[in-house]
């Protein structure tokens, strides 16, 4: 079945992307505690990023929090990715957010996968673009760039403000400053006008009011342990559990979302990423008759007769 190979793909390949998380990491240079010279507090968030978990989201320790799968792995009792039922009864939503949710779940329990932005390789909408298990943060006097390994995606954030009118896009117009020792990132204007529209992989949709906030800041094991708990209780690691033996600093984003369209409150999740100091592989995405859905949203370019 298309799930269960796409599965054990995702398994070989998040294994070996993720061994540079399974091995102690070298210490981090002496000199990467700024950007640039005379920019003292400016944490140094470059490098490469991993956190390797399906889903992705680590719901909060208290307090609203994002849509979780009602499936789960017998063996571990987290989220099973082979099966993405989303909890429609989150408080969260509001009732017609919570009946595509409903309705994304009942294709899954049918045993058959429904399209998403990842598997039908379209750009991915924030906080879904965090699906990438790896990340690769720039920072430029005038902004941050994020690469992202699947797809080949770009997101380009400006250390300036909003503009007085948005132009909606398809990662939305991010906006960033330094906050102490935290980078925080604002978000408004990502595109709804768009095929797949949802904010994680149980089909959550979002409006034009959706407003994305997050902070990033470095940390230590006992910053984030409890978010490592959690994380681990709720997502499935493909590569395995998080190596005890790492020593280098934890990369902790913490989101709010704000969307007065489809979600009855503010809530928050978090990320944590390890760095990784080892080559990543690109993963690349592109349209298949082979691939997710039973090629029926494929969008695969046909012609009625040949052009040769």
């Amino acid at each position: 079945m298309n799930v269960r190979r796409n599965l054990l793909l995702l398994v070989t390949l998040a294994a070996a992307a993720g061994s540079a998380v399974g091995q102690p990491a070298p210490p981090a240079p002496e000199s990467a505690d700024t950007v640039k010279p005379g920019a003292a507090a400016i944490p140094d968030f470059s490098g490469i990023w991993r956190h390797g978990s399906l889903p992705w989201f680590v719901p909060p320790a208290s307090g609203p929090g994002p849509v979780t799968n009602r499936t789960r792995r017998q063996d571990t009792g987290q989220s099973d990715y082979g099966m993405l039922v989303g909890d429609y009864t989150n408080p969260i939503l509001q009732p017609w957010a919570a009946e595509v949710v409903k309705k994304k779940g009942q294709i899954s329990l049918a045993g058959l996968d429904y399209p998403n932005p990842a598997n039908q390789c379209w750009p991915e909408p924030v906080p879904f673009l965090f699906k990438h298990m790896a990340m690769q943060m720039l920072q430029l006097p005038d902004q941050i760039v994020m690469l992202f390994s699947e797809d080949h995606e770009v997101r380009r954030v400006r250390m300036q403000e909003h503009p007085a009118r948005v132009t909606p896009s398809w990662h939305g117009d991010a906006v960033a400053h330094y906050d102490g020792d935290a980078l925080v990132i604002d978000t408004v204007g990502v595109k709804t006008d768009r095929p797949y529209a949802m904010i994680d992989l149980f089909g959550t949709p979002y409006t034009e009011k959706l407003h994305v906030t997050e902070r990033y800041q470095l940390s230590d094991y006992d910053a984030v342990k409890d978010a490592l708990q959690r994380a681990a209780r709720e997502n499935w690691r493909p590569a395995g559990p998080v190596n005890p033996n790492y020593q280098d600093k934890y990369l902790q984003v913490q989101f709010t979302i704000e969307d007065q369209g489809a979600f009855t409150t503010p809530w928050t999740a978090s990320m944590i990423y390890l760095r990784d100091r080892l080559e990543w592989p690109e993963v690349a995405c592109a349209e298949n008759t082979f691939g997710f859905h039973h090629s029926k949203d494929a969008g695969v370019p046909r012609a009625d007769a040949p052009d040769f």
